[in-house]
């Protein structure tokens, strides 16, 4: 693809535009929690219709200003394909939503895949996150960035925290509640946290624990059995905001696969030595 056909500031703005429109869906449907038709995919794994319509209305004007690129949603499925890919997560969060807790999100990232042309000449050598929109509906904090531009919470440029040691540094992350396999993984990892940092957060979701290491509210965050949908916006806007955010295991561009660590430069490296020697072979 010719990189004067790939134009990130317009696919921003259309991201901007249907998380806008999912978030209000979450929101109508929120003044009537109470009635909301819930169905449970597995154990802890919740949809109500609330995800379903934010996602649909979300899909289709994704579908209508970028017929180009495939999508993935978290509740209807799809195929990454073609020069980039959609990744959506309707809503991060939902069972802070169903128990009222107002802290979730609209999460939409764009994936620019091997040998797309983003900017100047050069194709893109792996899949790489190119747009990045977290909307928290409740605090009306808009999270965006774009590959090579920077990152942005509502009007203002996004910067990592300064922290130079996990001794110093509040960090977030996110306990096994569906997929209990890789506890024995992920466990030590909190024991060994606890004591070493300021503190541990875990907030119930992955998309803000991401912007919010971004905005340097976090110094570093990390969490395991993840989706693609729920981390491919954050990463850019971590990394975008002068940050680090990769896959545990070093074997994927972007964390796909949803073994995810993040923070500024110092946090992250620490974390990175600390989660190591705990995961299993693969």
């Amino acid at each position: 693809m010719p990189s004067s056909q790939f134009h990130l500031s317009e696919y921003l703005n259309a991201a901007i535009s249907a998380a806008r429109t999912g978030a209000a869906i979450l929101q109508a449907h929120s003044l009537r929690r109470s009635d909301l038709v819930i169905d449970k995919k597995a154990r802890n794994d919740l949809v109500s219709q609330a995800d379903r319509d934010a996602e649909a209305a979300i899909i289709e004007q994704l579908q209508e200003s970028t017929p180009e690129f495939s999508i993935v949603a978290e509740e209807s499925g799809g195929q990454s394909g073609g020069a980039a890919t959609w990744y959506i997560d309707p809503l991060d969060g939902t069972t802070n939503f169903l128990h009222g807790i107002p802290h979730y999100a609209v999460s939409i990232g764009l994936v620019a895949h091997a040998g797309a042309i983003v900017d100047g000449d050069r194709p893109l050598e792996a899949d790489t996150p190119v747009i990045g929109v977290v909307y928290d509906p409740n605090r009306e904090e808009l999270f965006t960035a774009m590959h090579g531009v920077g990152a942005w919470l509502n009007e203002h440029r996004l910067s990592c925290s300064q922290a130079e040691s996990l001794s110093e540094a509040v960090l977030a992350t996110g306990f096994p509640f569906r997929d209990f396999s890789f506890a024995e993984e992920y466990m030590p990892t909190l024991h060994a946290a606890l004591p070493a940092s300021r503190g541990v957060r875990r907030m119930g979701s992955a998309a803000l624990d991401l912007a919010w290491v971004a905005c340097g509210r976090y110094d570093g965050y990390w969490e395991m059995g993840l989706a693609p949908w729920d981390v491919a916006a954050g990463t850019l806007i971590v990394r975008e905001a002068g940050g680090i955010a990769q896959d545990m295991r070093h074997a994927e561009p972007w964390p796909r696969g949803g073994y995810v660590y993040a923070g500024n430069t110092h946090i992250a490296g620490a974390l990175d030595a600390m989660i190591g020697p705990h995961l299993k072979a693969r």
